[in-house]
């Protein structure tokens, strides 16, 4: 019998484990929504809301004068998707900034490591595009972001390179906000020095630089959600 509290993630529960030990197999039809109710204790209602969730992640699919049919049995794939990086998590610019904090100074020292001309050759050539364009935000923002992937690329590390170039994507969409945060000339100045530091191979170096590069961003974010108005760019 179902306890009532919970109710729908518990019948939810149910359902993947009458999946898991294969009492329903893939393509056939499950017990009916009065089988369900008579069986479990619950309301039509909850089964209903249970079997629409099941729905939504592709396990069940509902037939009209038919019935509810199972048709996948991997659910730790489909479980696997709600941990997928969305468009949605990335609308939060300050938890974007305390990832890439984290995530962006060991890219840096990892490039460092790895360094070669091709990398160095890349990164000027990004760099040289940001300072062409200090007041065309598109272009500067897309060639910071080059800049970055470029980075993230050379640290050799799959994991590394896909989680940040997923927020690279979406941070491009919003580079009016990335100018606001960043700024022309602090974009200028951080870069300059990271570059600075990965053309020696200073890899302790790169990591404090882009770790401040990416702090001051953040500062800056709260300074402008503090007063309503981007703050003036210190950097000359």
């Amino acid at each position: 019998m179902i306890q009532k509290t919970n109710v729908t993630e518990q019948i939810v529960a149910y359902y993947k484990q009458q999946i898991l030990n294969g009492t329903w197999k893939v393509g056939e039809k499950i017990p009916s929504e009065n089988q369900l109710c008579g069986e479990l204790g619950v309301s039509r209602a909850s089964i209903r809301s249970a079997v629409k969730e099941l729905i939504g992640l592709g396990v069940l699919e509902s037939m009209h004068g038919k019935g509810t049919f199972l048709i996948d049995d991997m659910l730790d794939a489909q479980e696997g998707a709600r941990y997928k990086i969305t468009a949605q998590d990335c609308m939060d610019m300050g938890k974007v900034l305390e990832f890439r904090r984290i995530v962006e100074p060991e890219a840096c020292y990892l490039a460092a490591v790895h360094m070669t001309d091709e990398l160095l050759k890349e990164l000027d050539a990004s760099f040289r595009v940001m300072r062409e364009n200090i007041t065309n935000s598109v272009k500067f923002v897309t060639a910071d972001l080059r800049f970055h992937r470029a980075i993230s690329k050379a640290s050799e590390n799959p994991l590394i390179e896909k989680s940040l170039n997923r927020l690279f994507d979406e941070n491009l969409k919003d580079h009016q906000k990335m100018n606001q945060v960043f700024g022309y000339q602090d974009g200028i100045y951080y870069h300059s020095m990271i570059l600075e530091a990965l053309r020696g191979e200073n890899a302790d170096r790169a990591r404090q630089i882009m770790f401040d590069h990416m702090q001051h961003g953040i500062d800056r974010l709260r300074e402008m959600d503090y007063s309503g108005r981007e703050p003036e760019n210190t950097r000359i």
